[in-house]
């Protein structure tokens, strides 16, 4: 089964828990989210719950609530969501030279040091340059 992609809201609520140390409560959720939005208590702990149940969110009891994490890093969930996009053209490969074709050079040299073998997952070397 595919998993959905995120809507506005949730990518909003998935962002703060990306930039959080740790499992965040939806009453932290919350908290961060009231300075920039007006959203319900009760809107944020529906997004959270919603998030869990498509399987993108770990949760573990703490208290009276559960304290939520993702289960990708925001870099894992970009490349999967390439994949997917990928996975629904008719010429994969087309679709993937038109892709190289938009990047940077240096994305592009990246690119081919990970291809040969050179590059590390995961590297903070990988730049938005």
């Amino acid at each position: 089964m595919a998993k959905l992609a995120m809507g506005e809201l949730e990518a909003v609520v998935i962002d703060v828990l990306w930039d959080a140390a740790g499992p965040l409560t939806p009453g932290q959720v919350h908290e961060v989210l009231s300075g920039e939005r007006s959203l319900a208590y009760t809107t944020v702990m529906t997004i959270l719950v919603r998030l869990w149940r498509k399987g993108r969110l770990d949760r573990e009891p703490r208290g009276r609530a559960y304290a939520y994490r993702p289960l990708q890093s925001r870099e894992a969930y970009a490349a999967s969501r390439m994949d997917e996009v990928l996975g629904r053209t008719k010429d994969r490969p087309l679709a993937l030279s038109y892709f190289i074709a938009t990047l940077k050079p240096g994305d592009r040299a990246r690119l081919r040091r990970l291809l040969d073998g050179d590059g590390k997952r995961g590297s903070r070397s990988w730049s938005k340059s």
